[in-house]
């Protein structure tokens, strides 16, 4: 048979391309494996954030609680919780605190039920707008709130303005806003939209027909509320009064600013056994008891919020 090679060019030499070399048994062997790239481990990445958190909260709570047990004799000692559970100030505060927050849950799960219905259920001109302005009102602060109900109620406010020049009296009906009924309405005022955002996010999810297939079988306006919108409304209200709650348990501008001389809460102790009466330790131990029974009814929100999956 012919040679099939293929000519080659005068001046030009023919080269064989190299062979890789092989082993012993004629097998290429492997390339070397490329070294990994080290891997930082997970936990190192949770140290900058755990560091700065220990810093700015851990630490300065750490000192809050080595001085409640710091009595002013010197060395460590439980009597200044003794001396505190046994004052009547503390007890009283204690009490004022627990009623004050449970009767302002109250009023915002009540009245927020009621508003955030309106909204999602009634239509009229600018309802979408109110709903948007929500959640505006959830960043004012609460001292603003205190603020405008003093220009309306206060001794010289706008109601006790207009009650003076109609009747001629010297003074308006209106000076509830420095007792406990001021306080009340002060919270109730400032946290119902916390209550309402969460209703009207469930109340957006709540299928219309349902609503419509009841109302056509004859169902009043109360039954239909009571069993078929409140069942729906239930985890929303029980995650927002949750919450609540808790926020109304460490109120301290509220009360400071409606100026209510007879109404002392746990938060408004801390401030006056710190700073009127320089009583360090004492004013330590009720900051604890707060953060305590704040940690508890907060984790009492998060367990809430988990199981209704608000």
């Amino acid at each position: 048979m012919a040679s099939t090679a293929q000519p080659v060019a005068p001046g030009i030499t023919a080269t064989k391309k190299p062979h890789r070399s092989t082993g012993p048994s004629g097998t290429t062997p492997p390339r070397a494996p490329a070294r990994e790239a080290r891997r930082i481990p997970r936990f190192v990445w949770a140290l900058p954030p755990v560091a700065v958190l220990a810093l700015v909260f851990l630490y300065p709570l750490a000192l809050v609680v080595q001085q409640s047990f710091s009595p002013d004799e010197g060395g460590t000692s439980i009597a200044p919780y003794g001396d505190v559970f046994a004052s009547e100030s503390f007890r009283s505060a204690l009490t004022t605190t627990v009623w004050l927050a449970v009767g302002s849950t109250v009023g915002c799960l009540v009245l927020g039920f009621v508003l955030a219905m309106v909204i999602a259920f009634v239509p009229f001109p600018g309802g979408r707008a109110v709903a948007k302005f929500i959640d505006v009102f959830l960043s004012f602060p609460s001292f603003l709130i205190t603020l405008a109900l003093l220009f309306i109620y206060g001794n010289v406010g706008l109601a006790n303005g207009v009650w003076t020049d109609l009747t001629g009296a010297s003074k308006g009906p209106f000076d509830f806003l420095t007792t406990p009924w001021g306080v009340l309405l002060a919270e109730i005022t400032y946290f119902t939209p916390f209550v309402m955002r969460p209703l009207l996010a469930a109340f957006s999810q709540l299928d219309s027909a349902q609503l419509e297939v009841a109302s056509s079988l004859g169902a009043r306006p109360a039954r239909i509320v009571r069993q078929v919108i409140l069942p729906e409304a239930l985890p929303a209200l029980a995650a927002g009064g949750s919450l609540v709650l808790v926020m109304c348990l460490n109120e301290f501008g509220i009360v400071l600013f409606t100026g209510a001389k007879g109404v002392t809460t746990l938060p408004m102790l801390v401030y006056s056994k710190a700073i009127l009466e320089s009583d360090y330790p004492a004013a330590c131990v009720v900051a604890v008891v707060n953060i305590a029974i704040s940690v508890g009814l907060y984790s009492l929100y998060r367990m809430v919020s988990r199981r209704v999956g608000a």
